[in-house]
């Protein structure tokens, strides 16, 4: 480990000026404009892969390319599967950018550009850790395999495909994923649960085109106000969400955990300063941390009908929608939640409109056992990376491929978070700070180290 880490810190500045040029490519997935980006990307992963001995595919088909790399693998050690992604998000709005997102710049230790935390900066310190054994000349202590796309910004089915089909070429010990957060710059954080999702389009009509609201009002069902009783429907007094049978397979966080949970210092204040927002809300009984990582929810997204330009128009709207989520925890069944949410949705909906609900994307909740040894690995990890000890947080979000990871692999994942928070992830001036590159980078190579001794 010293001769790594000192080779790390002697690389710091290459390894920095390296990240900025993977960073200056905009590699958007939900823009077409930026397919030869999305080229472009999985390229640079594919020949730095290759310039450090790995053996590389880069598979192509529908979807965008997925890249798939392996060091040569020796049975008697231990399997690391690597994920992550490389395409980013759209920059819009991008006005509200201090700089240009894809012409990163350094400012007081901070990297800022579109990708910088979100994945391409987490995920290369994963490139830079194998690079750490192999410039040093360093047997690597485990094997490694790479499984990176380019479709998770825009919901893309490529890698799941690609993983359902191919079990015994991703066969592993343990998955490793580096797209979540420390819980805060103090604390180094391993992520035991992400919520799944189940997002929803309801379609409200009424009249055939929109009428006169002095000549018919009174008389035909609003779809305005028909989609505004649906929503308001959702949840009773006590902020629990109103779908029969919701809650049923709902695990609850066992005492432990939920101690574990609520001894960080998260609360009322720290949220109203995080969000902007007046005070807390949500479903009664449950701490903020508990309702933010473990706790199931349903949420509007989008509200539409009528007119809502500048100035006054006197109608009855034709149409109305919203979009509607629901995060997921263990043992919530998506698909399951759809039909009863279409069910209930179909239930609200007054005489006088035609409504239709629409399953828009499902994926499955995600909680991994902390008492694993790999999880433990993981926490050792991080204490030598960050040198700080690590906990175990949830994650209100969704990272769509753990579940099939999980399914598929039968192994465990563990989520390393080199991130922050607050970096800005699908906003305005992403960043990611340069300690926690590097110290993300230190973490992958002592998980190796750590991995390594579980097979002895």
């Amino acid at each position: 480990m010293s001769q790594l880490f000192t080779y790390l810190n002697d690389a710091r500045g290459r390894h920095l000026e390296d990240l900025l040029a993977f960073l200056r490519i905009p590699s958007i997935s939900a823009q077409e404009v930026h397919r030869p980006d999305i080229e472009r990307a999985a390229d640079f992963l594919c020949d730095e892969l290759r310039s450090l001995g790995l053996e590389v595919e880069k598979i192509t088909g529908e979807g965008n390319p997925l890249v798939y790399a392996q060091t040569a693998l020796d049975p008697a050690r231990p399997t690391i599967l690597i994920y992550g992604h490389y395409d980013v998000q759209p920059v819009d709005p991008e006005h509200l950018w201090n700089s240009p997102p894809f012409e990163p710049v350094v400012r007081d230790g901070v990297i800022y550009a579109r990708g910088a935390s979100d994945d391409k900066g987490q995920l290369y310190a994963h490139l830079k850790a194998v690079e750490a054994f192999v410039r040093t000349g360093t047997p690597l202590p485990v094997n490694v395999k790479f499984l990176i796309e380019g479709e998770e910004e825009k919901g893309g089915h490529s890698v799941y495909d690609y993983t359902e089909k191919n079990p015994e070429k991703l066969a592993c010990d343990a998955v490793l994923v580096s797209d979540t957060s420390l819980y805060d710059e103090n604390t180094p954080a391993i992520t035991f649960s992400l919520r799944g999702m189940c997002y929803t389009e309801i379609l409200v009509d009424g009249p055939a085109q929109d009428l006169h609201s002095g000549s018919f009002g009174g008389t035909v069902r609003n779809p305005g106000n028909a989609i505004a009783a649906i929503v308001a429907g959702l949840h009773d007094a006590r902020g629990r969400v109103t779908v029969p049978g919701f809650y049923d397979d709902v695990v609850e966080l066992d005492a432990a955990g939920r101690a574990d949970l609520n001894r960080l210092p998260y609360g009322e204040a720290e949220l109203v300063r995080d969000t902007g927002a007046p005070s807390s809300s949500g479903e009664a009984g449950y701490s903020i941390l508990e309702r933010m990582w473990v706790r199931p929810t349903c949420d509007v997204n989008g509200l539409w009908s009528g007119y809502t330009g500048e100035g006054g128009k006197t109608i009855i709207p034709a149409k109305a929608g919203a979009k509607v989520s629901m995060r997921l925890v263990p043992n919530q069944d998506p698909e399951k939640i759809a039909r009863a949410f279409t069910d209930h949705v179909n239930a609200l909906a007054p005489a006088g409109v035609k409504v239709e609900v629409r399953v828009l994307h499902n994926a499955n909740p995600v909680l991994v056992p902390r008492d694993s040894a790999m999880m433990q690995a993981g926490l050792k990890a991080l204490e030598t990376g960050f040198g700080k000890p690590a906990t175990f947080i949830g994650e209100g979000g969704s990272i769509p491929i753990t579940g099939t990871f999980q399914s598929c692999l039968k192994v465990p994942v563990v989520m390393l978070g080199y991130g922050l928070p607050n970096d800005n992830i699908h906003s305005p001036n992403e960043k990611f700070h340069l300690d926690n590159y590097y110290n993300g980078i230190r973490t992958t190579v002592a998980f190796f180290g750590e991995a390594a001794k579980l097979a002895k």
